[in-house]
């Protein structure tokens, strides 16, 4: 029988579940696409957004958008074209009950759970296809899919059940190659973070100004020291580049905040005459603030091994 059997909400980033059905057979095969789930929702990040996963008698598909994957587990034989409008609609529904920030912020697996009343409602509708001739547009997800057609995932490609072998790279249509190992990513920004990267940029913008007017005060009086638009234009280039550091990871990002931010002190002591002392401490404070927060804001860990 072609019908749909389950379907998961999970957090891309860390394949943290967000909400799932609660309606999970005990047979073996079903078992088996559970442990598939949870591998998926590991790589999810290294993954296309609109993939499918054939296991022998059952087919898994999902899509991602806004760091939120929609998964679902069907029959081998349901239509391509009903997964995917069933998982859009979802999507639908889930991004307009619940913001971004509410599932960046989540901590603990299923804290969505109430959402699956929507997920076994639509599961419904969409196992009785008379249910649904006026509630969506075959036609445009038909051609959409045909335009885009979904990446196929082998079994091989996620290795062992058991094991930790990684995706190979793969091309995927209309959208480039899949890289093997993902982009570190950095934990959430905080509302100090938010603060130090506003302040920086403010920093960078006021010693921007201070230089052209330094190469204005230069072109007017030839006694007039050019090392002064040197030191502001340096100090322009480490308030951005710590900015950087604070989005970005890179290699030796600790070690490179500490040498942009000693870079920030030496350049408001050369332009000692030509500030306060309120304006040297405005400055070397953020400094000191955002090298603060980029040392706080590290490289997320290892996915948490979530039950999914």
């Amino acid at each position: 029988m072609s019908m749909i059997l389950s379907a998961s909400v999970v957090r891309v980033r860390d394949g943290l579940p967000l909400s799932a059905s609660t309606d999970y057979e005990q047979s073996t095969g079903m078992q088996e696409c559970r442990k598939y789930f949870k591998m998926l929702s590991k790589k999810l990040s290294q993954l296309p957004d609109r993939c499918t996963l054939k296991t022998g008698r059952y087919n898994i598909n999902f899509i991602s958008s806004l760091g939120v994957s929609y998964m679902m587990l069907c029959t081998e034989n349901y239509p391509s074209v009903l997964a995917f409008c069933f998982l859009d609609e979802l999507q639908k529904e889930f991004i307009t009950t619940y913001n971004m920030m509410k599932t960046n912020t989540a901590v603990r697996p299923y804290c969505f759970i109430e959402f699956d009343n929507f997920i076994q409602r639509t599961k419904q509708r969409y196992n009785n296809t008379r249910s649904l001739s006026t509630k969506m547009n075959l036609a445009d997800m038909q051609t959409e899919i045909k335009l885009r057609p979904p990446y196929q995932i082998s079994v091989s490609e996620l290795g062992s059940v058991n094991g930790f072998s990684h995706l190979s790279v793969a091309e995927y249509k209309g959208t480039g190659k899949i890289s093997a190992a993902p982009h570190q990513r950095l934990e959430p920004v905080t509302l100090p973070g938010i603060v130090s990267f506003v302040l920086s940029l403010l920093c960078g913008a006021l010693n921007l100004i201070r230089g052209f007017h330094a190469i204005e005060s230069l072109l007017q009086n030839e006694g007039e020291d050019f090392s002064y638009v040197i030191a502001f234009f340096l100090g322009t280039a480490a308030c951005l580049y710590q900015c950087y550091l604070f989005v970005y990871y890179t290699g030796w990002r600790n070690a490179k905040s500490f040498l942009t931010f000693g870079l920030i002190c030496l350049c408001n002591m050369y332009l000692y005459e030509l500030r306060n002392l309120w304006q040297l401490f405005f400055h070397v404070t953020v400094g000191a603030f955002s090298t603060l927060q980029i040392r706080l804001r590290q490289p997320q860990g290892k996915s948490p091994d979530y039950n999914v």
